[in-house]
């Protein structure tokens, strides 16, 4: 894999090739404990169905990126959105993409649009605006998952270091400062379009996070709920969610 610089860390990134020249950026924001490898054959899927070429990178902290050095604050979505992201942008000369976000991608996704970045689309996937019990609760989870099954293994395998990925994401989601973590306030200055999908047995959100976004973003926005399916529709529901996220990237690219 290649690397750019961005925010003062080395990142690890994968660019897939357009089939149809002129087409935008399709940019891939991994869940908080993703990576390239755990999008699977999705981002590659995407670009066939829809000719766009794709962006896949791994955030500092994250696959074969710098190691995470010191424990996140409460604004680290914030500082991806707002400071790594545009230069991740800038440094390979992408403008105006749309942004295909799980989980914490989601949300980073999210804050970058409501700033006021250029964006053509925002296709997301089990997004975050505020933390619920729901949500934490499945976080204590994976941390007992972490320390007592074969995750952090799983883990390893796709992260430099798993424990600093793991305990980076686990421990300020769980902080009592995190508690007030929000960002509704990101979501009136949107003004593209929006797909938000959410699996109904989402471990980690319920439906009032991709409710919240429908209700307060100024552009077009579809909500997709899909039965037996938990916090990664790319993954749990693969078909459907590339079918729906490629209508709505065609979709854009016709208009």
């Amino acid at each position: 894999m290649p690397f750019l610089n961005a925010a003062g860390h080395r990142l690890e990134y994968e660019w897939i090739d357009a089939t149809e020249p002129g087409k935008p950026v399709l940019v891939f924001l991994h869940e908080g404990l993703g990576s390239i490898r755990q999008w699977r054959d999705f981002p590659l899927r995407v670009v066939k169905s829809t000719g766009c070429p794709a962006l896949v990178y791994a955030r500092y902290g994250y696959g074969q990126s710098d190691v995470l050095e010191a424990p996140h604050t409460t604004r680290f979505m914030h500082r991806e959105a707002l400071e790594a992201l545009p230069q991740v942008l800038a440094a390979l000369g992408i403008e105006a993409p749309i942004l295909v976000g799980h989980s914490d991608g989601a949300s980073i996704a999210l804050i970058h649009a409501g700033a006021g970045h250029a964006v053509r689309g925002l296709a997301l996937e089990a997004p975050h605006v505020f933390v619920e019990e729901h949500g934490l609760a499945g976080i204590r989870e994976a941390k007992q998952a972490f320390e007592s099954s074969d995750l952090a293994h799983k883990l390893g395998k796709h992260h430099r270091d798993a424990a600093k990925t793991f305990y980076g994401w686990n421990d300020v989601w769980l902080s009592e400062a995190f508690r007030a973590w929000n960002i509704e306030d990101s979501l009136p200055g949107i003004r593209c379009p929006v797909l938000a999908i959410q699996g109904e047995d989402d471990q980690y959100g319920t439906m009032a996070q991709v409710e919240a976004i429908a209700r307060q973003v100024n552009g077009p926005c579809q909500v997709i709920k899909l039965a037996d399916c938990g916090h990664s529709p790319h993954r749990e529901q693969p078909q459907a969610t590339l079918e729906a996220v490629a209508r709505f990237v065609n979709r854009i690219v016709e208009e």
